[in-house]
């Protein structure tokens, strides 16, 4: 069977079953769109252990940073700038996504942002942008880990599975 081919079958059948869990039993703590984001950084940062690090480090990086971001927001914190108060705080927290990548572990810029955007596309579509400090599943960061968690490693096991099948 081609790398190709493996690759495909492999996370066919284990994007069913993560699909399963995500929408099933864990539908409470995990979020299946997510999950599939971090996977596919996965391979997108080069699908081995050090991506495996860099997916969950930087997009969890980035899921709190967003949530920062989403609590100085809900919190009217910096409400005297008015409108341009959201503005400001995205441009100041996102600044810190990329200004850590000289760290190992939050190189993968990408990821960082992934982590971000998730948090805060969730938050102001679920209406939780307010529970950025809940400590529950209500609160969109630790959601947005636990996540990214699972997909990370739901990516490394396809690729494996991929390479026993690929040979």
């Amino acid at each position: 069977m081609s790398k190709l081919t493996a690759l495909a079958l492999s996370i066919a059948i284990l994007g069913g079953v993560w699909a399963f869990l995500a929408l099933g039993p864990l539908a409470s703590v995990a979020l299946v769109w997510v999950g599939f984001i971090a996977w596919g950084c996965y391979f997108a940062a080069g699908a081995d252990n050090a991506a495996l690090q860099k997916t969950i480090a930087g997009m969890i990086y980035g899921a709190v940073i967003a949530g920062v971001a989403l609590y100085l927001v809900s919190s009217g914190m910096l409400g005297g700038l008015g409108a341009l108060a959201a503005p400001v705080i995205i441009a100041v927290t996102v600044f810190f996504l990329v200004i850590v990548a000289g760290q190992s572990l939050l190189s993968v810029v990408p990821a960082n942002v992934y982590g971000y955007a998730a948090t805060a596309g969730l938050a102001l579509t679920a209406g939780t942008a307010g529970n950025t400090l809940a400590m529950d599943m209500t609160n969109p960061v630790l959601l947005v880990a636990v996540s990214t968690v699972l997909g990370a490693i739901f990516g490394m096991i396809s690729g494996k599975v991929a390479g026993m099948l690929g040979k």
